[in-house]
C-alpha cells in the first residue's frame, strides 16, 4: 500500500503550526497474522484553533482522541492521515490502531527464517516510513524522543534508540515480555528503529574522547551467527569512532552503537541512531574478494559518520539530503584510507564512485546535487547516484578548494552549532567560509546548484624536438548542461623507465576556469609519454587524453604503477566506449590485456563488471559472440594462471561463471562443479557453487537436479532465492515469460524474492527471449505505480525492463509510451533512464560496428 505523499509547503505549513512533539508508542508485536496493535500518544506545542494532520498507514484505526475528545475515526481517518482540528496551544493524541506488517522492507518488515522457522521484525523508516508503525509528524525538522513499550515473545531480543531494558515476563502461564524502554534522543522520525527477534548477539566497547566507554553490540539471525565477524565489526568502529572524533572535535553524540544484520533489506545499511541495520550480504557466507571487504569496511564507516553529519545535525527538508549522503561517502572513504587495511581506497572512489556518478549525470533525470524536492516522490527517486556519489566527489573537489585542514575546522564547527538541531547548506556554507576564506557562494552555484558533468583535455603543442611551446586545459559540457566549473586540479606527468614502468616525475596543481585555462608550467618541458589532467583524482570531470598519451596509457595501462592514476585512464576509456568515441571492442581488449596485471582487487572487480557490460551491451551484432567466447576464454586462462587461493584467482572464476557464453564454458563449469577440474586453493564453497549452477542454468547446460542439489546444501532464505534465480535463468521462453509475470504479479513475493526471480529473467545470453513481455511492461507500469509501495514499484520498474534486448523498435515504442505517459513522475523517470541507457547501447553498438567497417576497408 504506498503511503501519503508529503510535500514540502505541507511540511512548511505544518511546522509553523506544530511545535516540540514527543511521543509514547505501545506495541504489541506477538501476533503471527497480518497486523500489530499500535497505541500512539502524541504531545505537542499547536497554533490555537488551528487544523493540521498527522500521519498514520493503517488496517485499521479503533481510536482517536484529541485533548479528551474522542473523534470518529471514520470521519478523520484515510488510512494513511489522521486530520487535527482545533488545536490547542498544549495537546495530547491518542490514536489506537493496527497497523500493517510488510514484506516489502518498509515500516516493519516480518521475515519467517525457513532454517528454524523463528521470526524477525526490523523497522526502516527512511524516506518517511514511521507511520506504518506509530502516528507521527513525519517530517525531519519535527525531531522528537519516542518512548517505546513493546511486548513480544519472551526468548526474543529487542532494540531501538535507547539501550535495551530488561524485559519483564507476563503471566506465568503465557511466553511472552515487555520491554519498557526509556524516552530515545530526540532526533527525526526516519531514523528511529525497532529491531525485535532471537538475534544473536555478541557485545564490545568503544573509547570516546570525553571519558565515556560506549557500549557496542553485534545481532544477527540465529541461524547466521557462525558468520558474524565482530572483531573486524567492532575493531572498526572503535578505529572509525576515534577518527572522526579526532577529525571534526566533536564527540560521539549518543549512548551506544549497535550493529543489526537484517534480512530481506533494500539498502546496504541505514543509520539509525544507535541501531544501524545492515544487508545480510555483508555476513559473508564464503570467501569473498579483498574488494568485497574493503566495500564492507566503507559502510560501515560510512553509517557511523551518519551519527554526526545526518543525525545530530539534520537537514530541514529533504533536499539537503546530498548533505548527509555525499558527506558520509566522503568522510568514509578518508576514513577507510587512515584506519583500516584499506588504504589504497581512493583509487576505487575514482573507479567507482565518479564513474557511476558521471553516468547518472548524463541522464535524462539528472539533477543538481542541491535538487528541488517538492515532495516525498522526488525523495525517493533521488536517492541516487547525484546524491551519493557526485556530491562525494564534489566534496572531495572542494577538500582540494579550501584544503582539508580548513574542512575539517569548517565541519566541526557546523557540528557543533547545530547539534541536536537542523541545519541547511547555507550554515555549513558559512562555517566553510569562516575556516578557509574562500568565498563558496559562487562555488556553491555552480557545483551544487547547476547539474552535468564538464570534460578536460590537455590541448599541448610541441616544436619538432618534443619540446612543448603551449600548453591549456579545455573544459566543455554537454550543450542540455553548459554549465563550466571552477576546478582545482593536479597535472602529473609520466615517463616510461627502463623496466617499462610509467612512473610519475612531476606534478603540479592549478585553478582552472572558463573553457580554456593556459597551462605555462608546461611550456619548454619535454612532452612526456604520458601527460594526465586529473592526476590523483580531484576535481569531478570526464578526462579525454591527448591522442599521444591515450596511445602510451592503453599500451602501457598495466605499467602505470600509481593506482589512481590507473583508474583516472581506465574511467577516460569507460567514458568513450559509452559516449561512443571508443569501440567497445578496444576496450574490451584494453581490460583483456591489462587485467592480469592488476594488483588492487578493487580495480580489478571493477574492470571485470564493466568487461561484462561491454560484451553484453555495447559490441557489434557482427562479432559479440566471438568476442565475448574470446573474453571468457582469457579470463579462464587467467584463472588457470592466477596464484593458487590468490584474490585475482577467485576473482577471475567468478568474472568466468557472469561472462560464461558458450557450450565449452558450459562444460567448464560442469567440470569445476562436479571437481573433475579443478584449481589449486579455489574451493567450490556455498556462494561460488550457486554462481557456478546460475550460470549452467542460463546456457541451458544446468537442470533441475543440478538446482535441487544445490538447494538441498543450502536450504536457507538465501538458498531459495538463488535457487529461484537459477529457475528463471534457463534459456527457455515459457520459463522465462512465467518468471516475469511472477515477479511481476505475485504480492505475496518478498522484495528480495521478486528481485531474486527478476533477476534470473534477465540473465541471459539469448535477449531475444525477454521481448515476449516487453509491451507487457509497458502496460503492467501504471498499475504498478499506482497500487504498490514505492520500493516495489521501483524493484519491478526496474528490474523487469529487457535491459539485455538492445533494440531500435523497443526505443522508439518506448519513446512514444513516455510523450503519452508523464505522470507519475517517478514512473516516468525510471522508464526514462531505461530509454536513454537503451539508446546509449545502440550507438555505442554502430561505433563498434563502423570500426569492424572501417577494417574491411
Amino acid at each position: 500500500m504506498p503511503a501519503a505523499n508529503l510535500t514540502r509547503s505541507e511540511a512548511e505549513e505544518r511546522a509553523t503550526i506544530v511545535g516540540s512533539p514527543s511521543y509514547e508508542v505501545v506495541l504489541d508485536l506477538t501476533g503471527d497474522g497480518e497486523t500489530f496493535r499500535s497505541e500512539t500518544t502524541a504531545r505537542f506545542t499547536g497554533a490555537p484553533g488551528a487544523s493540521t494532520f498527522i500521519e498514520a498507514c493503517t488496517a485499521r484505526v479503533h481510536e482517536v482522541v484529541l485533548n479528551g475528545r474522542s473523534l470518529d475515526p471514520a470521519e478523520v481517518s484515510d488510512g494513511t492521515r489522521i486530520r487535527l482540528d482545533g488545536l490547542a496551544a498544549d495537546n495530547e493524541l491518542r490514536v489506537v490502531a493496527d497497523a500493517r506488517y510488510t514484506n516489502t522492507g518498509e515500516g516493519l518488515h516480518r521475515f519467517v527464517d525457513p532454517v528454524d522457522g523463528e521470526t524477525y521484525l526490523y523497522t526502516e523508516f527512511a524516506v518517511a516510513e514511521a507511520n506504518r508503525v506509530y502516528a507521527v509528524f513525519d517530517q525531519p525538522d519535527l525531531k522528537a524522543g519516542v518512548r517505546f513499550t513493546i511486548t513480544a515473545p519472551a526468548h526474543w531480543t529487542v532494540l531501538s534508540n535507547a539501550p535495551s531494558p530488561e524485559p519483564v515476563a507476563g503471566p506465568a502461564a503465557s511466553s511472552v515480555a515487555t520491554w519498557a524502554f526509556e524516552t530515545g534522543p530526540v532526533i527525526s522520525s526516519y531514523i528511529i528503529a525497532i529491531i525485535a527477534g532471537p538475534y544473536a548477539s555478541w557485545r564490545g566497547t568503544a573509547s570516546s574522547i570525553d571519558g565515556r566507554e560506549v557500549p557496542l553490540g553485534l545481532f544477527t539471525r540465529a541461524s547466521l551467527a557462525e558468520y558474524a565477524d565482530p572483531d573486524m565489526m567492532f575493531s572498526t568502529v572503535q578505529a572509525g569512532l576515534a577518527f572522526y572524533e579526532d577529525a571534526f572535535g566533536v564527540p560521539y553524540p549518543y549512548g551506544k552503537y549497535d550493529q543489526i544484520f537484517v534480512p530481506e533489506y533494500n539498502w546496504g545499511a541505514m543509520e539509525n541512531v544507535g541501531a544501524v541495520t545492515f544487508n545480510e550480504g555483508y555476513l559473508f557466507r564464503s570467501r569473498v574478494s579483498d574488494a568485497r571487504r574493503e566495500q564492507r569496511a566503507i559502510v560501515v564507516l560510512h553509517e557511523l559518520s551518519h551519527m554526526w553529519f545526518g543525525n545530530s545535525v539534520t537537514m530541514k527538508w529533504w533536499n539537503d539530503i546530498w548533505l548527509n549522503e555525499s558527506f558520509a561517502t566522503w568522510a568514509s572513504t578518508l576514513a577507510t584510507s587512515q584506519v583500516t587495511e584499506f588504504t589504497g581506497v581512493w583509487s576505487t572512489f575514482a573507479n567507482d564512485e565518479k564513474t557511476h556518478a558521471a553516468e547518472q549525470d548524463q541522464l535524462p533525470s539528472t539533477h543538481p546535487i542541491v535538487a528541488e524536492i517538492r515532495d516525498l516522490e522526488d525523495v525517493e527517486v533521488n536517492f541516487d547516484a547525484i546524491t551519493y556519489d557526485k556530491g562525494a566527489s564534489v566534496l572531495k573537489q572542494l577538500v582540494a578548494w579550501v584544503g582539508l585542514d580548513a574542512f575539517k575546522r569548517g565541519v566541526g564547527a557546523y557540528l557543533a552549532k547545530h547539534s541536536g538541531g537542523n541545519a541547511t547548506l547555507r550554515d555549513l556554507l558559512d562555517e566553510l567560509e569562516a575556516a578557509s576564506g574562500r568565498e563558496l557562494t559562487e562555488w556553491s552555484r555552480l557545483w551544487l546548484e547547476t547539474a552535468g558533468v564538464n570534460t578536460l583535455r590537455a590541448d599541448v603543442e610541441t616544436d619538432a624536438s618534443g619540446t612543448i611551446i603551449s600548453a591549456a586545459v579545455v573544459q566543455t559540457a554537454a550543450e542540455s548542461h553548459p554549465t563550466l566549473r571552477p576546478h582545482r586540479l593536479a597535472i602529473g606527468y609520466y615517463e616510461l623507465d627502463a623496466f617499462g614502468k610509467l612512473q610519475r616525475t612531476g606534478r603540479f596543481e592549478l585553478d582552472v576556469d572558463g573553457a580554456r585555462t593556459a597551462v605555462p608550467e608546461l611550456v619548454g618541458l619535454a612532452r612526456p609519454d604520458l601527460l594526465l589532467v586529473n592526476d590523483d583524482d580531484l576535481t569531478y570531470a570526464k578526462v579525454r587524453l591527448d591522442g599521444a598519451s591515450f596511445e602510451t596509457a592503453v599500451r602501457h595501462l598495466a605499467e602505470i604503477a600509481d593506482p589512481v592514476a590507473r583508474a583516472v585512464v581506465l574511467g577516460s576509456a569507460w567514458d568513450a566506449v559509452r559516449d561512443a568515441e571508443l569501440p567497445a571492442a578496444a576496450f574490451v581488449r584494453l581490460v583483456l590485456a591489462a587485467i592480469g596485471h592488476e594488483t588492487q582487487s578493487s580495480a580489478r572487480s571493477l574492470a571485470l563488471s564493466r568487461l561484462e557490460l561491454a560484451v553484453g551491451r555495447y559490441l557489434a551484432d557482427e562479432h559479440r559472440e566471438r568476442l565475448a567466447a574470446e573474453a571468457g576464454d582469457a579470463i579462464w586462462a587467467l584463472a588457470e594462471l592466477a596464484p593458487a587461493g590468490s584474490d585475482a584467482q577467485l576473482q577471475f572464476v567468478k568474472a568466468f561463471t557472469a561472462l560464461a557464453s558458450s557450450d565449452a564454458h558450459g562444460d567448464v563449469l560442469g567440470s569445476l562443479l562436479e571437481g573433475s577440474v579443478s584449481l589449486d586453493g579455489l574451493a567450490i564453497d556455498l556462494d561460488l557453487r550457486w554462481e557456478i549452477v546460475i550460470a549452467r542454468s542460463a546456457l541451458g547446460a544446468g537442470d533441475d537436479d543440478e538446482i535441487d542439489a544445490a538447494l538441498a546444501a543450502d536450504d536457507t532464505a538465501k538458498g531459495r532465492q538463488l535457487a529461484a534465480t537459477a529457475r528463471a535463468a534457463r534459456p527457455d521462453q515459457a520459463v522465462k515469460d512465467a518468471a516475469w509475470r511472477r515477479a511481476m504479479t505475485d504480492e505475496s513475493l518478498s522484495n528480495d524474492l521478486a528481485r531474486a526471480v527478476a533477476d534470473g529473467w534477465r540473465r541471459t545470453n539469448s535477449p531475444e527471449l525477454l521481448a515476449a513481455v516487453a509491451r507487457d511492461y509497458f502496460d503492467a507500469m501504471p498499475t504498478v505505480w499506482a497500487d504498490r509501495s514505492f520500493n516495489m514499484a521501483s524493484i519491478l520498474s526496474k528490474r523487469l525492463f529487457p535491459t539485455p534486448l538492445v533494440d531500435a523498435d523497443l526505443a522508439e515504442f518506448a519513446r512514444a509510451w513516455l510523450a503519452d505517459h508523464p505522470e507519475p513522475a517517478s514512473m516516468h523517470r525510471v522508464v526514462a533512464e531505461h530509454l536513454a541507457e537503451l539508446d546509449r547501447a545502440l550507438a555505442a553498438r554502430a561505433r563498434d560496428a563502423s570500426e569492424l567497417s572501417d577494417g574491411a576497408q
